[in-house]
């Protein structure tokens, strides 16, 4: 396999660093507001869910079981914080995806000196909402057979013990596509060419992939996750994945 598991996981923390550039910050904004919205809606709802679990918990179990009770609750907290920022994170990259290509646009140009021949502002960004909205519906189509995959194998005894792995893995390879896509379709790369690009450089893929996956759980922190992937899917893009593609064309 092609690539390096620790300069993937770096891009992503070399996007973070870019989060405050000037010229990046204000493409920044919008759905990092969007992130604090969802994450605080989600968080609520989520919040009277786990209370009302554990209420009911409370009053079902006998005296002598009431131990699990404290069992139960930082589980719930923790299981219900990472489904939030996930959920959180999801809705995000559905709504926003003009502006995260945007975002990748600039930095690309940032990195390359070269003009992309993108949205050009945040009118055309607008206009290219229904379009975002579908290619991210197509994306996870693709994503729903492979995750229906790894449940089943999780439903195997013996190889359920490998489960956490398993969709640790399928995380990371995905989140990996879901972000390379931004720079590769500002050059109207079809969804089954970044997997192509992917796979070529997949411990690179997973190494990136895997952080962003693991970041997302993180609560508040998760909530510049978002840009800051873009930006370094695009570092990706422009030193690995782009000259690659453009010797392939010649």
């Amino acid at each position: 396999m092609k690539g390096n598991i620790i300069v993937g996981a770096g891009y992503f923390f070399r996007g973070l660093s870019m989060l405050p550039h000037k010229g990046i910050r204000r493409f920044v904004v919008l759905p990092l507001v969007a992130n604090i919205l969802l994450f605080g809606l989600l968080g609520s709802a989520m919040y009277d869910a786990i209370e009302a679990i554990i209420t009911g918990a409370e009053e079902t179990l006998p005296d002598w079981l009431a131990f699990l009770t404290w069992l139960l609750i930082p589980i719930l907290w923790l299981m219900g914080t990472l489904l939030t920022g996930y959920v959180s994170t999801l809705l995000v990259l559905l709504v926003t995806s003009p502006f995260h290509a945007l975002l990748a646009e600039k930095v690309e140009e940032r990195a390359t000196g070269k003009q992309v021949p993108g949205l050009e502002g945040v009118g055309q960004a607008l206009l290219q909402v229904p379009r975002g909205f579908v290619r991210e519906l197509s994306k996870f189509a693709c994503y729903v057979p492979m995750s229906f995959f790894v449940l089943l194998l999780s439903l195997i005894p013996g190889l359920n013990t490998l489960s956490p792995l398993l969709w640790f893995l399928l995380g990371a390879w995905v989140m990996g596509l879901q972000f390379l896509d931004y720079p590769m379709d500002n050059h109207h790369l079809s969804f089954k060419e970044v997997r192509s690009a992917s796979a070529a450089r997949r411990l690179s893929s997973l190494g990136f992939g895997g952080t962003v996956a693991f970041i997302s759980g993180i609560p508040f922190i998760n909530m510049i996750v978002v840009p800051a992937a873009v930006i370094g899917a695009t570092l990706f893009w422009c030193e690995e994945l782009q000259p690659r593609q453009s010797s392939a064309q010649q």
